[in-house]
């Protein structure tokens, strides 16, 4: 029988997401290829510190019981010569990670589709948005250098994924109707369409894929706890309840702050990862969590992005935003 992940949640994920490699990428923007490669080769046997995504896949890791229901990927731009290192790393964390495609230079996200993974995540935004531009889930791992991260969780504490919702969960065509016509379009809009599902967005597969994970356990304990966090207030409430509804995919959690910046609520919440399409509200974010930019939608737009003029994206103004 051929090798199948039918049923599976499969994350690919990039070297510098799941390990600390900031000093070896140094000597690779100032020195060149020739002198990472022998960096990596020298220090191949000093194991890698955790990086920003380490910590989830740890933890999607302990649900991985039999049957199997996680498989992690490894995509890097390494050689398998300097990835060695790499993969001395996860043996040293007992990771099990067995798959990888070490392109040596060239753009790893071509192997998402082929691995069939739901979710892509890597340091690199050029990889992010070309996955994404094909359809696929992806986001930039933002480096949080302030605060050390646990390479222990405990073994019975919940893996807990926090979304924004448009642009990442649902598409961007409310973003888009705020952006043209205001808060008071925007809330008319939401009210007028309140029963209109809204369209799927990139991470709509990666919510019903741990919807599926969520399924096989007992409710109450259930290892997998998941967030909707945005901006949002009633009344535009509704059509995101209406909508997870028409799709039968459960969320633990939703948070409607009405504009109040995400922060502390992701930290209370305890986050094991945030995604976003506002690069304001992943900034913030990640100073308290892990956090992965969605470049997707009107927000990220190369027009918004050179005007970003609404200072509601700046995150100290959010309460103007849907």
């Amino acid at each position: 029988m051929p090798v199948t992940f039918q049923n599976k949640l499969v994350l690919a994920i990039s070297s510098r997401a799941l390990f600390d490699m900031s000093e070896s990428h140094r000597v690779f923007e100032q020195e060149g290829v020739d002198a990472y490669c022998r960096y990596q080769i020298e220090h191949e046997d000093e194991i890698l510190k955790p990086g920003v995504a380490f910590r989830l896949v740890r933890k999607l890791l302990s649900l991985d019981q039999s049957p199997t229901r996680v498989e992690i990927i490894l995509l890097s731009r390494n050689n398998a010569d300097t990835g060695l290192r790499i993969f001395n790393s996860i043996e040293h964390y007992g990771l099990n990670i067995t798959r990888a495609a070490f392109t040596n230079g060239e753009r790893p996200w071509r192997y998402v589709a082929p691995f069939g993974a739901h979710l892509f995540l890597s340091a690199d935004p050029e990889d992010v948005a070309q996955a994404l531009e094909l359809g696929h889930a992806a986001a930039t791992i933002l480096p949080r250098p302030d605060q050390p991260w646990d390479s222990e969780p405990p073994a019975d504490e919940e893996l807990r994924i926090a979304f924004d919702g448009d642009a990442v969960l649902f598409g961007d065509e409310a973003e888009r109707v705020f952006r043209d016509t205001g808060l008071e379009g925007f809330s008319a809009n939401e009210r007028a369409r309140a029963r209109d599902p809204l369209p799927g967005g990139p991470f709509k597969t990666v919510l019903a894929a741990l919807h599926q994970l969520q399924v096989d356990f007992p409710q109450d304990r259930c290892p997998i706890r998941t967030a909707l966090v945005t901006a949002r207030s009633a009344p535009a409430h509704e059509r995101v309840i209406r909508t997870l509804r028409h799709w039968n995919i459960r969320i633990d959690e939703a948070l409607f702050l009405g504009g109040l910046p995400k922060a502390e609520f992701l930290e209370a919440f305890g986050a094991d990862i945030f995604f976003d399409d506002q690069q304001g509200h992943c900034q913030l974010a990640s100073h308290r969590v892990a956090t992965g930019h969605v470049p997707h939608g009107v927000a990220n737009e190369p027009a918004a992005i050179a005007g970003d003029a609404a200072p509601a994206r700046a995150g100290a103004h959010e309460e103007t935003e849907p």
